[in-house]
């Protein structure tokens, strides 16, 4: 499935998604560019074994948090790596955010 625009204007798309599916989420960062998209992805954690969210301070959280929200509004689409359906409530309110600023929404699955 190729969401490309044309080769001189190529569309901008955010994944969104829950970082235990980082092994997805980077393979799909790699075939939306593939198929000529400029993907914008999340911040992956320097120690993504063992990883634990509690080691950022909120101060951090709420850095990425905002850029994130930041990549949403620089795209025409977020993309949401849902294996098996799931949606955390942080990709959640990341959809929500989407919709309210009218980006398209793109699921890996339905």
């Amino acid at each position: 499935m190729k969401y490309l625009w044309n080769e001189e204007k190529p569309k901008i798309i955010t994944i969104c998604g829950s970082l235990k599916f980082e092994k997805e989420m980077r393979r799909e960062t790699e075939r939306l560019e593939l198929e000529g998209n400029c993907v914008l992805s999340v911040t992956y954690p320097a120690e993504i074994v063992n990883f634990d969210k509690e080691k950022y301070s909120l101060e951090q959280c709420a850095i990425f948090d905002k850029l994130h929200l930041q990549k949403i509004d620089m795209s025409d689409a977020v993309f949401v790596v849902n294996v098996g359906g799931y949606i955390g409530n942080a990709t959640k309110n990341e959809i929500a955010y989407a919709k309210s600023t009218s980006k398209e929404i793109i699921y890996l699955e339905d």
